[in-house]
């Protein structure tokens, strides 16, 4: 089998390399006789031709001429709207550069691989019938994902499966469509801006069971991708964005997510959340349930819950999605995420090994937290930012210790915990500062976890940041604070602008300084 698809993917690959004049043909395999992890060529009017690999390029040969670009020219398919062209039934590439005449200055082909086995790290997510979201650089793999994703459920599966092909990215060039993607159906799209009325087409007149689309980069798009998930049809598809976190951001597409909206509470119930009255909430159900992001051909990571995961990053949180590697013999495994590592980054060694031994030593007992009047997120980011051993919790029968504000108005709550045996530590203020002090008195007082900062002195700097931030308001002065890392200096321009003030860094490492404007 390996070696049949390895003839077929060289036979392609000449059909690619006889549309290059001879002499570029020949000095490019004298260059390189090898050329199986070819990835471009390109030819520019007046500059020699260039060869590019995974982690390498090359030039070679002379200067491109007009006739040597025409040479190419006549010996593929016409060029679209979009300056693509093909070769027909292969899957390479060839896109055009004009001048402001409209003539051809440049040629850009690129190699088209069917690599086959690439699905099997999300094999059991395409067989749920979930729609799926695949986000990435470019070149990391998501069209050849797509094609294997389209092959597996039409042969493998038996599903009705349409290909909604642009630019013959998919299917190849040609009308009919390359053996990649099995027995699928591929619509061809004749304009980019078209895309999506031939979403809505495939579904309205060939009743597909899976819709397979590659870049969804409009707000048309987006809402045709919603209309054809809502009919109960599986979505497997790409987007523009590297993360989830570039769709979160994305006012165009945040709609496959489920779409943000700012959301205005009452005063009781942010008083209940504990949270400002303007928050970001998700508006519906996304219209992907499952959302991959390729890092890289070998790694990728999954979010299989994206509704969870937007919730989450919403909130200041940081979502724990699963991360695949496949191995050298095709198999994969799961990767330990160890999601601590994400939120002490920019920390020193000395921290992060601390934060993660105090990980090690309460796993399963964490101190749970119930908060009177204290702003949750404050207390949820802290916890988060320093990998603690704590847990907020909705009802105070369940909690260990109590947070409460010194001015709450609701005085009865202090008094039952009193009243069931419950330490309270007072927050004097509802700021990040004021929190993160209390924070430290809990880990300072409680025997459980007081080891864990030593003293608590990498809170310290905020402390200093929070007296500065009082001084300069009552000298309205500038106030300069000890020189830090850029991890702390981040936290304390952080605290300056929650205040009002204002901050900016001065000095060069290792003396660079945050300085407080009032």
């Amino acid at each position: 089998m390996q070696s049949s698809l390895a003839d077929a993917y060289t036979s392609e690959l000449e059909l690619l390399l006889e549309v290059l004049p001879p002499h570029i043909r020949e000095a490019l395999h004298l260059l390189h006789p090898s050329l199986d992890e070819l990835i471009e060529i390109v030819l520019d009017l007046g500059r020699p031709p260039e060869v590019r690999f995974p982690n390498s390029f090359a030039y070679f040969g002379e200067m491109i001429t007009p006739q040597e670009i025409a040479y190419v020219v006549e010996r593929i398919s016409p060029f679209g709207r979009d300056n693509r062209s093909g070769i027909e039934r292969t899957l390479h590439r060839i896109s055009a550069m004009r001048n402001r005449q409209g003539k051809v200055v440049g040629l850009t082909l690129r190699v088209g691989r069917a690599l086959y086995g690439t699905v099997e790290m999300i094999r059991d997510v395409v067989e749920s019938g979930a729609s799926i979201m695949l986000l990435g650089r470019p070149g990391v793999g998501k069209t050849t994902l797509l094609r294997e994703a389209a092959r597996v459920a039409a042969d493998e599966l038996h599903k009705r499966v349409i290909v909604v092909d642009t630019s013959n990215e998919i299917a190849g060039d040609g009308d009919i469509p390359h053996p990649a993607i099995g027995h699928a159906r591929r619509m061809q799209v004749p304009q980019v801006a078209m895309q999506h009325r031939v979403m809505i087409e495939a579904v309205e007149n060939h009743m597909p069971e899976v819709v397979v689309i590659d870049e969804i980069g409009t707000s048309e798009e987006a809402l045709a991708a919603r209309t054809i998930a809502e009919r109960g049809v599986q979505l497997i598809a790409t987007a523009h964005g590297i993360s989830l976190a570039n769709l979160i951001k994305n006012p165009t597409l945040n709609d496959l997510i489920g779409g943000i909206q700012a959301v205005t509470l009452g005063d009781e119930e942010a008083r209940r959340r504990g949270s400002q009255k303007t928050v970001l909430e998700r508006k519906a159900a996304p219209t992907f349930a499952v959302l991959v992001e390729l890092q890289d051909r070998q790694t990728l990571v999954l979010h299989p819950d994206v509704a969870n995961s937007v919730d989450l990053s919403l909130r200041n949180l940081a979502p724990e999605p699963e991360t695949r590697v496949r191995q050298e013999d095709g198999s994969w495994s799961v990767r330990d995420n160890q999601p601590a590592l994400k939120v002490l980054e920019g920390r020193s060694d000395s921290e992060r090994n601390r934060s993660l031994d105090a990980l090690d030593k309460f796993p399963d007992q964490p101190l749970k937290i119930f908060s009177i009047g204290v702003n949750r997120s404050y207390l949820e980011r802290i916890i988060y930012k320093y990998a603690l051993p704590l847990q907020l919790t909705r009802e105070m029968i369940e909690a260990d210790i109590t947070f409460a504000l010194n001015d709450f108005k609701g005085g009865e709550r202090i008094i039952r915990a009193y009243e069931m045996g419950l330490p309270v530590i007072t927050v004097r203020s509802n700021t990040i500062g004021a929190v993160e002090t209390a924070v430290r008195n809990l880990l300072r007082e409680r025997p459980e976890v007081k080891d864990y900062v030593k003293g608590g002195s990498y809170l310290d700097p905020l402390e200093e940041a929070e007296k500065a931030i009082e001084q300069a308001a009552m000298d309205m002065k500038p106030v300069e604070l000890r020189p830090r890392d850029a991890y702390t200096r981040r936290l304390q321009h952080e605290l300056v602008e929650q205040s009002g003030l204002r901050s900016r860094s001065r000095g060069t490492d290792p003396q660079r300084r945050v300085v407080i404007y009032p």
